[in-house]
């Protein structure tokens, strides 16, 4: 049967690792939602996230409806400081569009485009965590380390700065009917985003992105994006969230809820389902993806050799400090060895009461 107190210091020791940096011993994907996480992926790291989907939109006023099926891509890649993130992000769908409003016969069209392309960076501006892991754990009480703490409200915060390339014409962009919207030139246009994270105890995590997109251009919008995970087993995780889109030509209302599963410490796989509550257009939409990291990431503040994984560093440890504290019973006297058993047994790891 394994040590309660073995657990416990290694998985402390585990949380001060990922704690003071922004590399995590396994894999940190924005999937399944659509947030931004606020921490970048590790110096040195290259990440992939990608997903298909199926689509289906009614129109009930305007009747139509649009149909099919689209891939979500995206690249992401930490350099120079563990802060910093670069990365690209895609949507790419193909469908076909159908208005109703004939009293002969529907009309078709086949519609294929990037719904979005966007080259961007974050940066972690602000880290509470960091500052937390430098604060001694309670390892003599396990629910000690487990209670809520008011500072774990304090998000970390980031910000995002990216251009957008649409194409001349890009059906996608209003997200309105091809046959009513206006000409769009397509070309360049900015977006910025602030990203926040709250990491609360028992496994949530809750995401906020505040985004400003396509800005300059007629179709800019303002969007908003709420996302809770919750870890219910070391590989498995759940999820719900709601995005808010705000434009002139296009609003709505979107709600996500999914879970993802960790197959490796690089390697994640997920799904989801997306709908909202109107009909103006109705959505409905069924994704899966996976997410998959190169870790080349060195981290020059722990003492660990390259290929040294948390577990032997934490033998490691341990081995050093049985080893002190068998020189220190070497030299007690006996009365000095009663009094630290006497001390030893009065340690409550359980703290029931």
């Amino acid at each position: 049967m394994l040590n309660p107190k073995l657990i416990l210091q290694f998985t402390l020791l585990l949380a001060s690792f990922t704690a003071t940096a922004q590399y995590t011993e396994v894999i940190n994907s924005n999937r399944p939602g659509v947030s931004r996480s606020a921490f970048a992926v590790g110096k040195n790291v290259a990440q992939l996230e990608v997903g298909p989907y199926m689509l289906k939109e009614e129109h009930t006023p305007l009747k139509n409806e649009a149909s099919g099926f689209g891939i979500d891509f995206a690249a992401r890649y930490g350099l120079v400081w563990e802060e910093l993130e670069l990365n690209i992000e895609s949507t790419y769908q193909n469908d076909t569009f159908t208005d109703n409003r004939s009293t002969l016969f529907p009309i078709e069209t086949d519609r294929a485009n990037f719904k979005y392309l966007t080259l961007g960076a974050k940066y972690l501006v602000y880290d509470p965590y960091k500052k937390r892991g430098e604060e001694k754990p309670n390892i003599y009480s396990y629910h000690a380390n487990k209670k809520f703490k008011w500072s774990n409200l304090i998000p970390a915060v980031a910000v995002y700065a990216g251009v957008n390339y649409d194409a001349k014409d890009n059906v996608y962009v209003p997200y309105s009917n091809p046959f009513t919207s206006p000409n769009y030139e397509g070309g360049f246009t900015p977006k910025v985003m602030v990203a926040t994270q709250n990491n609360f105890n028992s496994g949530w995590v809750l995401v906020m992105n505040f985004a400003k997109d396509r800005i300059g251009s007629d179709f800019s919008d303002f969007q908003y994006i709420v996302t809770l995970t919750k870890s219910i087993t070391d590989q498995w995780v759940l999820f719900g969230e709601t995005q808010g889109i705000k434009s002139d030509y296009y609003a709505d209302n979107l709600f996500r809820f999914g879970g993802a599963y960790l197959w490796s410490k690089d390697f994640q796989l997920d799904t989801a389902i997306t709908f909202n509550t109107k009909d103006t257009p109705s959505v409905f939409s069924f994704n899966f993806g996976a997410s998959y990291r190169l870790d080349f990431h060195k981290d020059p503040e722990a003492d660990i050799d390259n290929g040294t994984d948390v577990l032997e560093e934490y033998e490691r440890k341990a081995n050093r400090k049985k080893n002190k504290n068998k020189k220190d019973n070497d030299s007690d006297t006996p009365e000095d060895s009663g009094k630290r058993k006497k001390e030893t047994q009065e340690i409550d790891f359980d703290d029931e009461n």
